[in-house]
């Protein structure tokens, strides 16, 4: 597992291997990141990622936050109650010396609570798959003022899912055993 592009590309991270079932660990693929960046800079939605506050959410290694920074957002706050993937996380901000631009809360994803600070620009969910997590944590994301109104949603599982009330569906493509959803904010009536 490496860094893709930008200012730490190339730098592998710490690796869990093939994934820690035990710990729910699935690393997202260098080849699925690198998709995923793509679609974001390629697929309209202007640049989303510079400047960027970012929030990753069942952060795990915290691969797609850091890739982020590596590509110029500002800021990352990873969110993980998992020990392994906090030891992880840390490991790999150390890494990359980006401590300064980083947040590391251990929390579960689903139980947020209220925002204290500026909502994030950039959300990327990679919960473990077919266990409904993901709509719990938007939900919560949602009602706890984490998400900027004009903000991306970067949602990963391994089916299509249904887009959860108070957000639309940008896009879905499927990589492998991996469908990607784009989200935003749905817009008051």
């Amino acid at each position: 597992m490496r860094i893709v592009s930008g200012r730490f590309k190339g730098t592998a991270l710490t690796s869990v291997g093939k994934g820690d079932a035990g710990a729910h660990l699935r690393p997202t693929t260098d080849r699925v990141r690198e998709s995923i960046f793509n679609l974001l800079v390629n697929g309209g939605y202007g640049d989303p990622i510079t400047g960027a506050r970012v929030l990753d959410l069942f952060a795990g290694t915290g691969a797609l936050g850091l890739e982020a920074l590596s590509r110029g957002a500002a800021f990352a706050q990873f969110v993980d109650d998992g020990t392994k993937a906090q030891r992880l996380i840390r490991d790999n901000i150390s890494l990359l010396r980006v401590q300064s631009e980083t947040k590391l809360y251990r929390r579960d994803a689903r139980k947020l609570g209220p925002l204290e600070g500026a909502p994030f620009d950039l959300v990327f969910l990679d919960p473990p798959y077919g266990k409904a997590m993901g709509q719990k944590a938007l939900s919560a994301a949602l009602d706890g003022g984490w998400i900027a109104p004009e903000a991306l949603i970067v949602w990963e599982e391994n089916a299509p899912q249904p887009t959860p009330d108070g957000f639309e569906q940008y896009d879905m493509r499927k990589y492998g055993d991996t469908c990607v959803h784009i989200l935003g904010l749905a817009e008051a009536p």
